[in-house]
């Protein structure tokens, strides 16, 4: 399934978990001073994607406030608890809601420190120059997100269920010649643990003490 060069693309953060292996409210985790999802979200805004949609779900009363003030779409999904694809559905929902004329959608997630405006240009770059349905960041040896799907993949994005994302449908398109990879292996650094979020303090240069500790709303949401 190929498809013409997206004109105007979006972008979807996912920040709907509960951080259940973190402790803690993941998209509300602090590097440098500033939340995961707020990083994210304002690195997506810095890219010529538009709009951007966060998706939020287990903490959303607290993690709306983080994002108040940036011109986001904060989209709710009621049905975290069911798996990522919900999300996806969701942000999905969204976009198309916003505007019929969008083309292609970039899907990211909240806990990966590396994403940046760049990832994203890099992805909408090799959609036009390639003319593939999906484009998805590749590393450690695998393709994921983020990943740019174009408008003839929105449906079998629609029709995704459980805890398993587009993983499968982005392996099964790049066996048919469908999906392009973009290498982007500082991206292997996610935050799913407090060692991994250790690592990430390293990897950027920063101390424990650079970063606000958790609140008590933070905690009490976990």
């Amino acid at each position: 399934m190929s498809a013409p060069a997206c004109q105007r693309v979006g972008c979807v953060i996912l920040a709907a978990g509960a951080g259940s292996r973190l402790g803690q409210a993941k998209p509300l985790l602090a590097l440098a001073g500033r939340p995961l999802v707020v990083r994210a979200a304002e690195a997506a805004l810095a890219s010529t994607a538009w709009p951007v949609v966060v998706v939020v779900g287990a903490h959303a009363a607290s993690v709306r406030p983080a994002l108040a003030g940036l011109p986001v779409l904060v989209a709710e999904n009621p049905a975290w608890a069911e798996g990522m694809a919900s999300s996806l559905r969701t942000g999905l929902a969204t976009l198309r809601c916003f505007s019929r004329e969008i083309d292609g959608a970039v899907f990211a997630l909240c806990d990966q420190p590396h994403f940046s405006a760049d990832v994203v240009q890099r992805l909408i770059a090799r959609q036009r120059a390639t003319g593939t349905g999906i484009v998805a960041a590749r590393y450690g040896g695998r393709l994921g997100a983020p990943a740019l799907f174009t408008a003839p993949f929105f449906h079998a994005l629609e029709s995704l269920e459980g805890d398993h994302g587009a993983r499968d449908l982005i392996a099964a398109a790049h066996a048919r010649g469908e999906a392009a990879a973009e290498d982007f292996p500082e991206l292997a650094l996610d935050i799913d643990t407090p060692a991994d979020h250790a690592r990430a303090l390293a990897a950027l240069g920063l101390t424990e003490a650079s970063t606000p500790s958790r609140s008590a709303d933070h905690s009490a949401n976990s």
